[in-house]
Formats: structure tokens, sequence, C-alpha cells
């Protein structure tokens, strides 16, 4: 009977054990305005779209701002310290080693997914797994939030980089539409903060299936390019966003 009480209460702890969600429990590290990192785990917000971190919009002062530094910097006072946990949808196709994912705070029943698309920093992007938010993008564009308060392209449009798609926001005007666009792309996009590496988009890529290629720190080629296409913060960045490393770069040494 002791023998068999032990082996009770064993399942009964193991049990509990195996209903831990880790990702619920551990500290959350913004990667940018729709990018949670959650202990070893990474979850991309299913159902939006945020600015990258190198894109520049216009706000509604016709002066060109880094939003996509504030998506990131308003994911993070969403947030604000509190205890959140990531539903996982499963893997993301689009990048390697990164999960779709559904955020939430503990208690609360509006997706943390939703909350940044209501606030007015991302774009609906569908097909989504799960998470819907086109009412929510939409509210955010009548209210003229976040970035629908200026003039800017959606975030797929920029990684691409397709100059010539729609101009989205309140601020866009029709008769200056060739300027708008010259601030939106620049030809020399300023780093933002710790995203030091350089990117170019290259024709001769595409022999490897890459829209361009990308340099470290430490690279031959680094000082010499003065006009960079793009800035990634790391290499899983680049190499998801269609660059390859530069041949005269050689690998980080691992530790």
């Amino acid at each position: 009977m002791r023998a068999r009480s032990r082996l009770v209460a064993f399942s009964l702890i193991f049990s509990l054990l195996a209903t831990v969600d880790p990702a619920a429990a551990a500290s959350a590290t913004i990667r940018d305005g729709d990018t949670i990192q959650l202990g070893d785990v990474v979850f991309r917000l299913d159902g939006i779209d945020a600015p990258e971190l190198d894109q520049l919009c216009i706000d509604d002062h016709a002066d060109s701002w880094s939003c996509g530094v504030e998506a990131r910097d308003q994911l993070v006072k969403l947030i604000g310290g509190r205890s959140i946990r990531c539903d996982d949808l499963g893997a993301d196709k689009t990048r390697k080693n990164r999960r779709i994912g559904v955020c939430t705070f503990e208690g609360d029943t509006v997706s943390l997914n939703q909350q940044i698309a209501r606030a007015g920093y991302a774009v609906s992007a569908e097909p989504a797994a799960k998470v819907h938010v086109k009412d929510d993008v939409a509210t955010a564009k009548d209210g003229a939030r976040g970035i629908w308060k200026g003039c800017f392209v959606a975030p797929s449009e920029f990684r691409s980089d397709k100059k010539d798609g729609p101009l989205l926001g309140a601020a866009c005007r029709a008769d200056r539409d060739r300027e708008i666009r010259a601030v939106l792309f620049p030809d020399s996009p300023t780093m933002p903060p710790n995203c030091s590496i350089k990117a170019k988009f290259a024709v001769r890529a595409r022999l490897t299936g890459n829209v361009g290629v990308y340099h470290l720190r430490g690279c031959p080629s680094y000082p010499a390019l003065d006009n960079p296409d793009r800035w990634f913060c790391s290499e899983d960045d680049a190499r998801a966003a269609g660059f390859r490393r530069a041949f005269n770069c050689r690998a980080p040494k691992s530790k």
C-alpha cells in the first residue's frame, strides 16, 4: 500500500509538472513590433505585420521617423513587465527557428496581437493561423493611430524593396508622391540601435536564390559599404529576409 501511495503521489507530481507551460513562465524579450522571445522560443505574433526595425515612415508633420523602432517600443510598453504566455500555433514557414504564436497577458481575454494592431502599429497579415485583426486595424486606421497618422508602405512591400507599392496612412499626399517615396526608401538608411549588419540588394545574389548580400562587422567589405539598403540585428533576420552572407565574411567563431 505504501509503495502504491508513493506511485500515486509521483504520478500526480509528474502530471502537474507536465502541465507547466515554459513559455508562460519565461521572461519576454521583444525583438521587434511583432516578434517576442520567451526563453529559447521566438514567436511571431499571428495575424499582424509590424514595421521592420530599419523601416522609416512619415509622421503627421511630414517628418521622417523610425516607425519600426517605435513599433517595438510600443510593444515593450504594452507588456510593461507583466507576465505573458504564448500559445504555439506551429512553425513559421517564412523563418527558420521561429514559431507562430498568440500571446496574452495573464487573465486577459484580448490577445497582444490584437492590442498592437488596435494601437496602430501593425497591419493585417493574411492568411492568419488563428487571429484575424482586420477590424482592429480598421479601428486604428479610422482613428489615425500609430503609423496610420502618417504615411508608410506595408512592411511586406518594404522587405521586398517594392518602391512603387501603395502608400498608406492619413498623411499621404498624391502631389508629394515622389518626395514621400524618397523618404520611405532612402539611399542611406540610418542604422537602428544595436543592428549593425549591413545588407545590399544584388542581382548576382539571385544565382543562389537570394535577393541580396549582407555584411558583418569585421568583413573586408563592411567599411566600404557606405549606403546599405537594409540593416539587420542578427544573421537569422538577414537570412529570413532573403539575404546571404558576403563570401568574404568568415563565419563567427563558436564560443
